[in-house]
């Protein structure tokens, strides 16, 4: 109570650091009579007297107010736009490395300029994210008028570049892209061979836009670059004939979970047969050694015991082909992962195909991480403020509207079941869209989009429908929600960074309309015609109402509804909201299908009413909550495993640019050859112990086999009475330096080191790959720990440590035996084969479609030729021919379509009826 008082008296502490900001605002204000007064090349050369402050020891805080006055004069005469007050304020959040959360329709695209301006006047680099390709292009395009104007260079990253391309946007001053470039390209440019091949700068400052949607929701899976692994045909098919072999008793199975493990008795007996098969390493299953032979086992058992043929899966023409559960169809094309689908494939004795294997990936947690700086902006961002502070150590600071808010929220209405809601909205929507007031209605699912599409077909309302699928249309659209009568039907997430302005857009029409028509006075007059339609069509959209957001559901995040109802009420313009909820709603049906107020409704309201009330909005509300903490918990947890590999990670990468940028690498492979022979040699002889106990035989066979020497240990055992094993590891390091020394004196010294270099490198990504895997495996398994009393966490960071550790000694023995064992002939170098088509995935968490091409075109870089060829070669133009009909099963669904539309091709030609 004393606290609502307080916050009342002196306003919350959002208010009182926004306030706190309006003595920079003032100082900006006064700089702008002085740059009204100079011409055009006066202003632009404001870029060169701030470089030249800045070489001179000035920071950037002290250049703010002056750079962002000269940003609002620029984009006053660039695009007719002149910053607000409240938007500079947004600016300065921008640049101290906070979200600056503005309502949609407050211009986030103008004030991201003037943070994006200062922090590029080092020439360090600044990268702005967007959502999607459509809306950076846009921007980049768009706000690069500005940046032009005032000397500074744009670049932008979207699918399909070459690496010269790629490079090239990366040098620009400013760089508009995805979260998706921009993170697949760190993730290839650290699997380059060849540093003048990395497209990507060391990372200064980004600025996010829809921060939420791309930190947060996007962050929930990583992106992953992959390709198929090595044959492991006779390990799946060993493995499949021992587990045909176990009965019911040997394990225990969970339907519900589809999921099954072995029991006591039934693990000593397949530890015994996996013995007799030769697959097992030592006695015990569980060992270290036997992680990939678990795995395989379990994938085994699924696949014998839980999936069944005809139901889950057919066999047509030697292959496994899933079956859909829901419909029923055939998904050629699809497998299963994690090494299932092989194992179901080793059951029916067809053609087991391999196995896709990560070869590098990251969160967008740690990719974002890595930028010294970081801001972000989105029209929501508050409900999630303690996550964005937790992980990001970014603030929220909710910038107040120019002009106030005009928009009124009304309370949810309730029903019974779905198809009572759905007809009541679309009686709803044909009774305001009669009267002229544009709708835009919000759902959770492309399939309930469809749904509502049929109920308003049925009253006679004309509709569009958008499914967040093609960003471009799906654009145009949104921008004419706002037209009168307009009814727009939009999966929550679709037009996102589209402004939605009331009698529709100026910017849009004109493209739309009058694209064709050439530069001149009778453009010009057209122009003029649809500027007066709509400035009439607003003012009768305004009588109506202004523009009402129609929620079909509340989804589990009170973010995107906000997102939703924040379409409404741009700019000061009236609108209205309301949300429709019924029992059948997944938020409901699942997380409140028990509850008293489930009970009431099911038993009290009779068909077709309704009801709605301050009560139950909050009871929503408070639902949502939960399930908010809840998905924050899973994040947290992903984020808390992958800061273990992410630490491991940055420790390779930054070994691999470290051997790229040395001249000459052989200090390195000394040190490993040292520590092989140190490591060896404790093993065999330890320290402080006799020579009698020594395992010399497995000694002198190990030598051999790891560094090409012969030693006479046992000789020189019998000729020395106080040998000691540092003695012996000092003679065999000399033999072996020797032996090394004497393959590099036959080659001349610029093709010697670039040899250890490519030996260093490819044995680093070989391990640092399978080490992947073998995380990937202890991920899925270290949650059992719990079982013993033990922090699974804690277990997992402590074994991970210890197989990094494994790791890096063997990567250490590998180089040593390369170089020891190789033989070299003088022949011209071939030429080294450009970076294979990798396979990258980032599965949209929201709608399920891949945001990612299967085919990268961006990918083009060199390689050394012992890296496996990865992806499916493309089919040429002239073997697809010109006619559609013939694309099926030549072009990868995923693949851009022949066609030329820019669409993948499952949504375009390859669009399954």
């Amino acid at each position: 109570m004393l606290g609502g008082f307080a916050k009342t008296l002196f306003g919350s502490s959002n208010d009182r650091y926004v306030k706190s900001l309006d003595g920079i605002v003032k100082k900006i204000a006064g700089f702008e009579p002085a740059l009204q007064a100079m011409s055009d090349e006066e202003l632009s050369n404001q870029t060169v007297k701030f470089r030249e402050r800045l070489a001179n020891g000035e920071k950037l805080d002290a250049l703010l107010p002056e750079a962002f006055a000269t940003v609002r004069e620029a984009a006053k005469r660039v695009l007719g736009q002149r910053h607000y007050d409240v938007q500079m304020v947004g600016g300065i959040v921008l640049h101290r490395g906070e979200i600056a959360e503005m309502r949609t329709g407050e211009g986030k695209t103008l004030v991201a300029t003037l943070a994006t301006y200062l922090n590029a006047l080092p020439g360090d680099g600044v990268h702005v994210v967007t959502v999607n390709d459509y809306l950076a292009s846009r921007d980049a395009d768009w706000m690069g008028r500005v940046y032009r104007f005032l000397g500074l260079t744009t670049g932008v990253i979207i699918p399909n570049l070459s690496d010269h391309e790629r490079r090239e946007a990366y040098a620009a001053d400013i760089t508009y892209g995805t979260n998706n470039e921009f993170g697949f390209d760190y993730l290839r440019d650290n699997m380059k061979y060849d540093r003048a091949s990395m497209t990507q700068r060391p990372f200064n400052f980004a600025i996010v836009d829809e921060v939420d949607s791309i930190l947060i929701d996007e962050a929930r899976t990583p992106l992953i670059i992959s390709g198929p692994t090595d044959d492991k045909s006779e390990l799946y098919m060993g493995v499949d004939v021992v587990v045909k072999q176990l009965v019911p008793e040997d394990y225990e199975k969970d339907e519900k979970q589809r999921t099954i493990v072995l029991t006591e008795d039934g693990t000593e007996k397949v530890e015994r047969m996996l013995e007799a098969a030769g697959l097992l390493q030592g006695a015990n299953l569980y060992d270290f050694e036997n992680t990939q032979v678990v795995h395989h086992l379990n994938q085994a058992l699924r696949a014998n015991v839980m999936f069944k043929r005809d139901i889950d899966y057919i066999v047509k023409d030697d292959k496994v082909v899933i079956i859909d559960e829901f419909t029923g169809r055939m998904m050629d094309g699809r497998r299963w992962s994690d090494g299932l689908h092989q194992a179901v494939e080793a059951k029916e004795g067809v053609n087991i195909e391999p196995e896709n294997q990560t070869l590098a990936s990251i969160t967008f947690q740690n990719y974002f991480r890595m930028y010294p700086k970081l801001g972000g902006m989105t029209g929501t961002a508050a409900t999630e403020a303690p996550e964005f502070f937790d992980i990001y150590k970014m603030n929220v600071v909710t910038i107040p509207t120019n002009l106030p808010v005009q928009r009124v929220d009304e309370e949810d209405e309730f029903y019974k079941t779905l198809d009572e809601k759905f007809a009541a909205i679309a009686k709803k929507i044909k009774l305001h869209s009669a009267k002229g007031q544009p709708v835009l209605v919000g759902t959770v699912s492309i399939e309930k989009s469809e749904m509502l599409s049929e109920f308003l077909e049925k009253e006679g309302v004309e509709h569009s429908v958008l499914n967040a699928r093609q960003h471009e249309h799906e654009a145009h659209i949104v921008a004419q929600a706002g037209r009168l009568g307009a009814v727009t039907i939009a999966t929550n997430m679709a037009g996102r960074g589209t402004d939605i302005q009331l009698g529709g857009n100026l910017e849009f029409r004109v493209h739309d309309e009058l694209s064709e028509m050439e530069e001149g006075p009778a453009k010009e007059a057209a122009i003029q015609q649809i500027k007066a339609e709509i400035d009439a069509e607003k003012q009768k959209v305004k009588e109506a109402g202004g523009l009402f957001v129609l929620g079909t559901e509340r989804h589990e995040s009170r973010r995107i509804d906000n997102q939703l109802r924040g379409r409404s009420g741009r700019q000061g313009d009236p609108g209205l909201s309301r949300f429709y909820l019924s029992l059948d709603d997944d938020l409901l049906r699942i997380f409140g299908s028990n509850t008293l107020f489930a009970k009431m409704m099911r038993n009290n309201i009779e068909d077709g009413e309704a009801i709605g009330s301050k009560w139950l909005s909050k009871a929503i509300e408070t639902a949502q909550r939960k399930v908010e903490a809840r998905n924050y918990d899973i994040r947290k947890q992903v984020v808390e495993y992958d800061d273990v590999m992410n630490d491991q990670r940055k420790v390779i990468y930054e070994q691999r640019a470290d051997i790229m940028d040395a001249e000459t690498v052989g200090d390195v492979v000394a040190d490993m050859r040292a520590e092989t022979v140190n490591a060896i040699v404790g093993e065999y002889c330890p320290h402080g112990s006799y020579p009698e106990q020594w395992k010399v035989e497995e000694l002198k066979e190990k030598l051999v086999g790891t560094l090409n020497v012969e030693a006479p240990v046992d000789q020189w055992i019998r000729d020395e009475a106080q040998i000691e094993p540092e003695m012996v590891e000092e003679r065999i390091r000399t033999a072996a330096d020797q032996l090394v020394e004497a393959k590099a004196a036959d080659l001349e010294p610029e093709t010697w080191s670039p040899i250890e270099k490519s030996i260093l490198l490819q044995n680093l990504d070989h391990h640092w790959k399978e080490h992947l895997a073998m995380l990937d495996a202890l991920r899925q398994v270290v949650h059992l720990r719990a079982y013993a009393q033990k922090t699974p966490i804690n277990e997992y960071k402590h074994e991970a440590f210890a197989m990094f550790e494994r790791m890096l000694g063997q990567i250490r023995e590998d180089v040593t035996r390369t170089l020891a064992f190789a033989q070299f002939r003088m022949e011209p170098a071939p030429e080294l084969p450009q970076l294979p088509d990798f396979l990258t995935t980032h599965i949209d968490p929201l709608t399920g479609d891949d945001d990612t091409y299967d085919y990268d075109g961006g990918a083009a870089g060199l390689v050394t030729t012992r890296l496996p060829q990865l992806g499916i070669p493309q089919p040429s133009p002239e073997d697809l021919g010109t006619d559609p009909a013939q694309w099926e099963g030549l072009v990868s669904r995923n693949a851009p379509c022949p066609c030329g539309s820019g669409r993948k091709y499952k949504h375009c030609h390859g669009q399954v009826a």
